[in-house]
């Protein structure tokens, strides 16, 4: 896949690109709508000899039209929805710098400068899809901004029971903890990347030691709470528990901060510095501060069997 960050105003030309099949939206998330029109303008690419390509954009738009600067935390980071793009067999990748300038461009103006300049032959995107200043541009004005020079497909909505799949479905979920509908919305098990580092080692003093990972990436932290997890270790995968907290049963609640502490099944060793990847599966629990140390190995313990079962049982399904 040909990955390529456009800054507005670029300075491309039809020339510069195949005819192409392209997807059009934000797509935080990667999920299972969103591959619906990934995997609609990889066919139709197919069906008539294009390249497929996807464009997206970064910041997140709200970054640039908010009132006030606001700090996003992503589902699905730059760097993983370029992963997962690649996985699903798009030729070409698009990732326009989401300016002020670039908001400002009149729906007509974003078509000129963005597809039909990009050599842009079939366009893809959700029925709710807007383009242009304020969004003023919908799948419905498209055919009137296309100058007949490309055809486009809506995709319609994808529907969990009576509930739409979305990025902002999504997010709710995952402040509920609720990772099994979290798999179901995005089509696969929730994913974040980070780095092992120095912690306070009370686990190891108890018979638990943890990894303390620090994200690499903006990502949006489950709920507080214990969670069955997969962390990938060195390239391999492992079972384990998570906590995600503020560790009430040690710290002042006046001076502490988040942790993610992953206790991983059947290894030994030190991994500080390592990368490594932390695969959601299961809340077993909320956080809650225990009497003495005692009480907290008893249900750490607990923890583990249920994270043991669960495993169990997962590798039974796969």
């Amino acid at each position: 896949m040909k990955i390529i960050t456009i800054h507005h105003p670029h300075s491309f030309h039809k020339d510069d690109f195949p005819p192409l099949s392209m997807a059009l939206g934000y797509f935080d998330g990667v999920h299972r709508g969103h591959q619906n029109v990934m995997g609609k303008a990889k066919q139709i690419a197919d069906e008539q000899n294009l390249k497929s390509a996807v464009m997206t954009f970064d910041p997140h738009p709200s970054v640039v039209l908010g009132r006030k600067h606001k700090h996003v935390q992503f589902i699905t980071p730059l760097i993983d929805k370029e992963e997962l793009i690649k996985d699903i067999g798009i030729d070409y990748l698009f990732i326009v710098r989401f300016t002020s300038d670039f908001a400002n461009l009149q729906p007509q103006e974003f078509v000129d400068q963005y597809l039909i300049k990009f050599n842009v032959k079939h366009v893809v995107a959700g029925f709710d899809y807007s383009y242009g200043r304020l969004g003023k541009g919908t799948m419905e004005t498209l055919p009137f901004h296309s100058r007949d020079l490309f055809s486009q497909t809506t995709v319609s909505k994808l529907t969990d029971g009576d509930v739409k799949v979305s990025s902002t479905l999504i997010r709710d979920r995952l402040g509920n903890g609720d990772m099994t509908k979290v798999s179901t919305l995005l089509g696969r098990n929730y994913r974040t990347k980070g780095t092992v580092i120095h912690g306070d080692k009370r686990g190891r003093k108890i018979g638990f030691p943890t990894a303390n990972i620090e994200l690499s990436e903006d990502y949006i932290i489950p709920n507080n709470g214990v969670y069955s997890v997969r962390i990938m270790v060195q390239g391999k995968w492992y079972n384990g528990v998570c906590n995600v907290g503020y560790k009430p049963t040690f710290n002042d609640p006046d001076h502490v901060s988040l942790s993610i502490e992953v206790h991983i099944f059947d290894f030994e060793g030190s991994i500080y510095g390592e990368e490594v990847i932390v695969e959601w599966h299961d809340r077993i629990r909320s956080e809650k501060k225990f009497n003495g140390i005692d009480q907290l190995i008893d249900q750490i313990e607990k923890d583990k069997l249920t994270a043991i079962h669960y495993f169990s049982a997962y590798s039974h399904k796969e």
